[in-house]
């Protein structure tokens, strides 16, 4: 890719994500009452920054299928939810026991453990008050239709037969050590990370009215995108800092867990992060409406510093 694609890409995704910021900013709920602190720990993770990738692939995903209505928001806004409330129950000390997130302190560490753990609770509940609330935007029984297999699907790729699927099989796997099989460290993957890749990409697809096979088409490309995704933050871990990163480095092998790098090395990763980034950018293009910002983005993952 040129630079100057580079450089407007860049200017792009910078509107785009103030964009989702302020949507966000709308969504959130407000800090008052005698549940204010579990509140204020809730804002506090969803407002510390981030890449807003699956809000932005939900959005972009739908624009390939010709885009959706009001309902779409309300879906971006709870999938960032979970991802947050995951990210906070993965810092804490029972788990990843991390103090930094994004160049912030982590949640249990400024409210400490008990708060953090409510906080993660309550962004998960209200990720689905949130996407309930789009059935007031639906006009036509069809968007009915739509919005229920959307909230199915997030409720499939955020719980036990998705990312907490996946994170159960990751405790369990740093128990094992050296005895984790490489089928075992890709169900991690394919649950941890990519099942919120998937419904990021499958809701914005199914709200934006894509038939089942296109919908099937989504969940393979978005498959790839975050087992590559996955596979490049195992590399960061190894290759990158504090500074540019906004997190512990080298806490992967501080807890003893089992990464693609740690099992095929640097090369091989490096290799698949970009042999999946193009499978999924070449599932994209197999489209009749291209989206040139979405295959940019996906292309970017290749690149990606932090």
């Amino acid at each position: 890719m040129k630079m100057v694609d580079w450089m407007n890409f860049n200017e792009e995704m910078t509107d785009k994500i103030r964009q989702i910021e302020e949507m966000i900013q709308l969504h959130l709920p407000k800090e008052e009452g005698y549940q204010r602190t579990v509140i204020e720990a809730m804002n506090y993770a969803v407002l510390g920054g981030g890449k807003r990738l699956r809000p932005m692939l939900m959005a972009e995903t739908a624009a390939v299928f010709g885009g959706a209505g009001e309902s779409l928001a309300y879906f971006m806004m709870a999938l960032e939810c979970i991802h947050t409330y995951s990210l906070v129950h993965d810092d804490l000390p029972a788990m990843d026991n991390d103090d930094y997130r994004r160049g912030r302190k982590t949640v249990h560490i400024v409210y400490g453990e008990g708060m953090a753990v409510l906080a993660g609770d309550g962004l998960l509940n209200f990720a689905f008050e949130t996407a309930a609330a789009a059935f007031h935007m639906a006009s036509e029984p069809q968007d009915c239709q739509r919005i229920a297999k959307a909230v199915q699907i997030l409720g499939n790729k955020a719980g036990i037969y998705g990312m907490i699927g996946g994170q159960c099989a990751d405790l369990k796997a740093e128990e094992m050590g050296e005895d984790v099989t490489k089928d075992m460290l890709l169900y991690i993957h394919e649950h941890k990370t990519a099942a919120l890749i998937q419904a990021a990409m499958m809701i914005g697809a199914v709200l934006a009215g894509a038939d089942d096979e296109a919908v099937l088409q989504i969940e393979k490309c978005a498959y790839n995108i975050g087992i590559a995704f996955q596979i490049q933050d195992d590399i960061l871990d190894v290759t990158s800092s504090l500074e540019v990163l906004g997190k512990p480095v080298g806490s992967d092998e501080k807890n003893n867990k089992l990464t693609y790098v740690s099992m095929h090395g640097l090369e091989e990763s490096r290799k698949q992060v970009e042999e999946l980034s193009r499978e999924a950018i070449a599932i994209l293009q197999s489209f009749s409406r291209r989206n040139l910002f979405l295959e940019q983005l996906v292309e970017q993952l290749i690149y990606r510093e932090k």
